[in-house]
């Protein structure tokens, strides 16, 4: 086996195309120049919007609570000057869940503790 090899080129050539001078039309053309006033001027690029409410850290609260129903702890991020909630872990539906869950597990204790019959 050699460790020597070539890269040749496959195919023939390619030709470059010619560039064609501009035509009779093109140079006989009125000039497109006006005056400063008249002239529309691209305006500056704007700052782009923000849709990120965590942006301005400044008037965000981080809060922490326990839910008891769910037997989870709630953290939330809310926006003190208007009281909403920005962010919530976890969030309402698995609060619920939690809690509806919880609720089914606690009935199945209570009655697993009625249906013994401790009596001799």
């Amino acid at each position: 086996m050699s460790a020597d090899f070539s890269i040749r080129p496959a195919g023939a050539p390619v030709a470059a195309p010619a560039v064609e001078p501009a035509s009779g039309a093109t140079r006989q053309a009125v000039s497109t120049h006006l005056p400063p006033a008249k002239a529309v001027i691209a305006a500056e690029p704007a700052r782009p919007a923000r849709n990120d409410p965590l942006a301005d850290d400044s008037r965000l609260s981080r809060q922490m609570a326990i839910d008891r129903d769910a037997a989870a702890i709630v953290y939330k991020v809310v926006d003190a000057r208007t009281g909403y909630v920005v962010r919530q872990y976890p969030d309402d539906a698995r609060l619920r869940s939690l809690a509806y869950l919880r609720a089914q597990d606690m009935a199945r204790r209570d009655e697993a503790r009625h249906d013994t019959d401790i009596t001799a």
